[in-house]
């Protein structure tokens, strides 16, 4: 056996991070700056930290989110466009010991999954959803997504959403907050450090919930699509901190069953 010394020590007691061994040694593939691979770490860390890896299922559909089988150690299944709810309220009702968590795009889940996020919400499946909203089709060429801002620009609509035309952008998160099956409701972001700290709170506690079985708890982040924006890192955060969160304010919206009043 090796001889620990005082370095070693010194060394671990000033860690300040640690890879989470349900990241796999994959590179990350996504744009520079976009906030999935800061949601994938924080869902490995907060499944590392509960020791339920090999009790833990996801589901990812169509889009960015479908690269996530890539970047965790944890059995993955894929789903059709949208159908990401269906699928995993058939895993959870089959087994019902297993943490069921699906993790979708705003095009996939706001749009031709509406239906089953609505109905999976409404019935109160005991599983998670995280939700990815960064108001465009990220992966297949920046089109409008269901939410796409008032006037923000996209390749259907290259001079803004015109809400005359277009219709309004769907706050999919306020919606859900509002059925009886939904326990647990909150919108965050991982642009800053700050952030991360609450969004993985977040996923934490909605993780936590599955044991309580008392319904969907519903995380929606708050991200950026720098190649879609046509913006750098720096530049789409920053857009987004005067642009969207006024639109899709953060924070707890429903908290053990009941709406948060603000």
């Amino acid at each position: 056996m090796a001889e620990i010394t005082i370095k070693d020590i010194i060394k671990e007691e000033n860690l300040v991070y640690k890879r989470s061994k349900v990241l796999t040694n994959n590179t990350m593939s996504y744009c520079p700056g976009c906030g999935h691979g800061t949601a994938h770490r924080l869902i490995a860390e907060v499944i590392e930290e509960m020791d339920i890896q090999s009790q833990t299922v996801g589901v990812c559909p169509v889009g960015c989110s479908v690269l996530m089988y890539n970047f965790l150690d944890i059995d993955l299944q894929q789903a059709a466009h949208g159908r990401a709810p269906a699928l995993a309220t058939a895993i959870k009702r089959l087994m019902p010991e297993k943490f069921v968590f699906t993790y979708q795009g705003d095009g996939d889940l706001a749009a031709i999954g509406t239906a089953e996020t609505i109905h999976s919400c409404n019935r109160g499946e005991n599983i998670t959803i995280i939700f990815i909203n960064n108001g465009i089709y990220g992966m297949t060429g920046g089109q409008m997504a269901p939410t796409t801002l008032k006037g923000m620009p996209a390749s259907t609509c290259p001079y803004g959403r015109d809400i005359e035309m277009m219709g309004n952008p769907l706050k999919m998160t306020e919606l859900v907050s509002h059925l009886a099956g939904t326990y647990y409701v909150t919108r965050q972001s991982v642009h800053s450090p700050a952030n991360v700290r609450k969004a993985k709170k977040a996923i934490r506690q909605a993780f936590e919930n599955q044991k309580l079985k008392r319904g969907v708890s519903f995380v929606e982040i708050v991200s950026n699509c720098n190649s879609g924006w046509k913006l750098p890192p720096v530049k789409a955060n920053e857009w987004m901190v005067e642009n969207m969160f006024p639109f899709y304010p953060l924070g707890d919206i429903k908290v053990d069953g009941q709406l948060v009043t603000k």
